[in-house]
């Protein structure tokens, strides 16, 4: 679909919740798909992994081929040579499809992103044209409208109460009193020096 598409509202919103769900589906299908493909248990879980999962190949392919020809380095519950090469030709390939995933992902809250700030520009645009407008008396039935958007924005200056008024008041009265003491004792400080 086109930006001029959307611009036009020619799709609407549930279609596109059908077509999102349609592709959460999809993807939710690829766990069943994927070989080895494993949910992290814990927040940590990625983290708790790192180290082991981090040895360079080289070192690997050496124990491998110690396994191989040592026989005291066999383990009954340990992998052979050529699982732990089936799992690490498995990480080889399937790690260029997390990259693609994670871009994707990117780019999607990307596009989002760029969606409702496109919306969001053409109703600031509109707030601020009606804000203008309803100046004029030709206009003047905009006035309701732009003070519920002024509200929906967030925009709209809360009545304060005479107390809070007058807490405000001493408060700044607080601080100007304590500026001219602290500027009092600097001049006095100046004239003993």
């Amino acid at each position: 679909m086109s930006e001029k598409d959307s611009i036009n509202g020619s799709t609407t919103p549930g279609a596109y919740a059908e077509e999102a769900l349609a592709r959460v589906q999809q993807l939710r299908k690829w766990r069943e798909e994927i070989p080895h493909f494993a949910i992290p248990e814990q927040i940590d879980s990625t983290r708790r992994l790192s180290p082991a999962a981090s040895v360079p190949p080289e070192f690997i392919e050496m124990t491998n081929m110690a396994v191989a020809n040592e026989t005291a380095l066999v383990r009954g519950d340990g992998a052979t040579p050529a699982q732990v090469r089936d799992l690490v030709g498995y990480a080889d390939a399937f790690d260029p499809l997390a990259d693609e995933l994670e871009a994707l992902a990117t780019f999607v809250r990307y596009s989002t992103t760029a969606a409702r700030n496109a919306a969001g520009s053409e109703a600031l645009t509109t707030y601020s044209l009606a804000g203008r407008l309803a100046k004029r008396a030709k206009y003047a039935h905009l006035r309701p409208y732009v003070a519920d958007m002024r509200r929906a924005l967030g925009r709209v200056k809360r009545s304060t109460t005479p107390e809070e008024v007058a807490q405000r008041l001493a408060k700044r009265a607080e601080a100007a009193a304590a500026r001219v003491a602290a500027n009092a004792a600097k001049a006095k400080r100046q004239i003993t020096a």
